[in-house]
């Protein structure tokens, strides 16, 4: 059985980054396997795996970020201990996966976590999230500098935290998720309803259930966000059904599950 199986799911993305992300993945000395699943309309991106001795698969439609990630996580269910999902812009230094594996193995109630993630120039990226409610997610996206929103908006990210102790969160991102295989089994894998964006919030709610979901500031990651849906029309449109389907699932504002896990969380903290 492998130690850790990683996945990266691709589109379109340049060769440059995705060779960054190989090999800090190759660097991690411990027994492990990547997969690279590729949502792109050819498959150039093949011979760049080949060459990093990474598993490619050739999706021959876009079947949407976290459909194509259970690809892989399904043989990770029966191969292997530990499941990295990151995104191909996304970076980190020697030993640090060594860290969080040693830290997992003796913390055997965390089936989630991810580390402390940075800009590329150092910078802070306030990832660790209350369960959203749909006002949450419209104000951030759309009147985000106004006063009182913008101090709800910081509550909803928890920057009174500080950013600089462990912390057990409901809603972590999806650049940067390491699961335990057990956790997978016991909450299920993403949701393939959406495309794209919530489903990190549903999958870490799903495992807070049963384990706890650590953010883990001991070591950092790299990432080279961009925020698409802020940037084209069709991204955005992409983002709001997806975020629909989400509020169908859990519920729009009479969500009681999401009001007790977030008064959990901010009395923890």
């Amino acid at each position: 059985m492998k130690k850790i199986i990683g996945s990266i799911v691709t589109y379109n993305t340049k060769i440059d980054v995705l060779a960054k992300a190989i090999n800090s993945f190759n660097e991690i000395l411990l027994d492990r396997k990547l997969i690279i699943i590729d949502n792109s309309p050819t498959d150039e991106l093949k011979e760049i795996a080949d060459a990093h001795q990474a598993e490619y698969i050739h999706n021959k439609e876009n079947t949407g970020y976290g459909a194509a990630h259970n690809i892989a996580l399904k043989r990770s269910l029966n191969q292997a201990e530990y499941h990295l999902v990151f995104n191909p812009d996304v970076f980190w230094d020697k030993g640090t996966i060594e860290n969080i594996y040693d830290f997992m193995q003796n913390n055997s109630d965390v089936g989630q976590l991810m580390p402390k993630v940075l800009y590329s120039n150092g910078e802070l990226q306030y990832l660790c999230k209350l369960l959203p409610t749909p006002a949450d997610l419209f104000f951030r996206r759309f009147l985000p500098r106004i006063g009182y929103l913008k101090k709800q908006n910081e509550k909803f990210e928890l920057r009174f935290t500080g950013y600089n102790k462990i912390m057990n969160i409901p809603y972590l991102s999806g650049c940067f998720m390491f699961f335990r295989t057990a956790a997978l089994q016991k909450a299920g894998l993403f949701d393939e309803r959406f495309f794209m964006y919530p489903e990190d919030i549903d999958i870490t709610r799903r495992i807070h259930k049963y384990f706890r979901t650590l953010y883990y500031p001991q070591v950092a990651v790299y990432h080279d966000h961009a925020k698409e849906s802020y940037v084209t029309r069709r991204m955005l449109w992409i983002h709001i059904k997806n975020l629909i389907k989400y509020f169908n699932k859990w519920g729009w504002f009479f969500d009681k599950e999401r009001q007790e896990i977030n008064r959990k969380t901010l009395e923890n903290l």
